[in-house]
């Protein structure tokens, strides 16, 4: 079976806590992965998720790299036509400028299941063909 790479990476303090952004896109990529399983299976496609933790020196010299989902090597919001940006974020963040993403004009904090499940689709797409046949 090919395999979708989808790696998400998150800033964790030394606490082990992670901020409501972050959880909140947690939830949602696991969402994306399970329906994104039974959508690949009949293609011979699985989608294989990898979480990374940052720790605070990384996530206070570039906290834009927390909440980064990566899918078939390429950042998630370049499969979708997106940019990044920031917004201030919360107590376990500090006064940070965490990264949100901006598609088709809106901006997401949060990463919705449906941009995650749009972008791993299409590069599932372009995964390149696999003849089942020859096995």
């Amino acid at each position: 079976m090919k395999q979708l790479p989808i790696v998400w990476q998150r800033f964790v303090s030394r606490e082990g806590l992670t901020c409501p952004r972050c959880n909140s896109t947690y939830q949602e990529i696991q969402k994306a992965v399970d329906k994104l399983k039974a959508a690949l299976r009949p293609l011979n496609i699985e989608p294989v998720l990898e979480i990374k933790e940052i720790d605070e020196n990384v996530f206070n010299t570039t906290p834009s790299e927390s909440n980064r989902i990566w899918i078939g090597g390429r950042p998630m919001e370049a499969w979708l036509g997106g940019n990044i940006g920031n917004s201030p974020c919360c107590s376990v963040c500090g006064d940070s400028a965490c990264r949100t993403v901006e598609v088709a004009g809106a901006t997401f904090e949060k990463i919705p299941e449906a941009l995650i499940t749009k972008a791993a689709l299409i590069a599932a797409a372009e995964l390149p063909k696999v003849r089942s046949d020859l096995t």
